[in-house]
């Protein structure tokens, strides 16, 4: 066989070969082939279940005043300590404590007065804790050990118990899907004949945040701050698409 020749099988082999190749590969799904609903009805619904807390977080602060920076920090760092060391003889955990800001600045009163000076601190403080009906209890011991502000207290739920809380809420939100969906299709002269495709839209709530927090004066012999708490809400959305049929 010449070279012409030899040449001429090589590129008839490739072609052939490049042929294969396309055959073998895979074949990119046409939208034709999915299949489509002749007739469907859309809902978008909400569901909602509530809870009792189980969880608080307290947020409190120490501040401290001075005319010039270093006392300002002495001062946080000392109500720091006996902040710190009140919770853990109470029975918190260094880790349940945690700080939010530290600051301290020239205060905006003597900021343009150059024959006054004083400086102003913060130290804010998240405290996590797991028993709800102690909230109150640990508020006292905090102002006690020198906590100059009750900020915020917020309720919520562990992970655990949110995550029943917002199955309860999909139940829900899934009965009032379809309970809609009836009614449409009823008014349409249609049928429900099963569920298409369904999918969660949004969610949200799972805080409770107390209002009127009277917070017992430091000092005062048998008193207790009184707290309000109130249940913690999950609400949840969910898209739902129902194969139809006429009635």
């Amino acid at each position: 066989m010449d070279r012409r020749l030899t040449a001429l099988v090589g590129i008839v082999a490739l072609v052939a070969l490049a042929g294969c190749s396309g055959l073998a590969g895979t074949a990119t799904p046409d939208a034709a082939d999915e299949p489509q609903l002749e007739r469907s009805i859309e809902v978008t619904a909400a569901g909602e279940a509530t809870s009792m807390p189980d969880r608080a977080t307290l947020r409190v602060a120490v501040t401290a005043t001075g005319s010039d920076t270093k006392s300002v920090r002495d001062e946080l760092d000392a109500d720091d300590e006996a902040l710190r060391s009140a919770l853990a003889d109470w029975g918190l955990d260094d880790e349940a404590i945690r700080t939010e800001e530290y600051d301290v600045r020239e205060s905006y009163e003597t900021r343009d007065d150059p024959n006054r000076t004083r400086y102003e601190g913060i130290h804010r403080y998240a405290i996590e804790l797991d028993d709800v009906d102690a909230v109150g209890e640990v508020i006292d011991v905090a102002v006690d050990a020198g906590a100059d502000e009750v900020q915020r207290i917020q309720f919520g739920l562990s992970e655990e118990t949110e995550r029943e809380v917002r199955e309860e809420a999909l139940e829900t939100a899934m009965a009032n899907a379809d309970e809609d969906a009836a009614v449409l299709a009823n008014a349409s002269g249609l049928e429900v004949s099963g569920v298409y495709e369904v999918s969660t839209a949004q969610s949200g709530g799972g805080a409770y945040v107390a209002r009127g927090v009277e917070t017992a004066a430091a000092g005062d012999a048998g008193a207790s701050t009184s707290v309000e708490t109130g249940d913690v809400s999950v609400t949840v959305s969910v898209n739902v698409v129902y194969e139809a049929v006429p009635a």
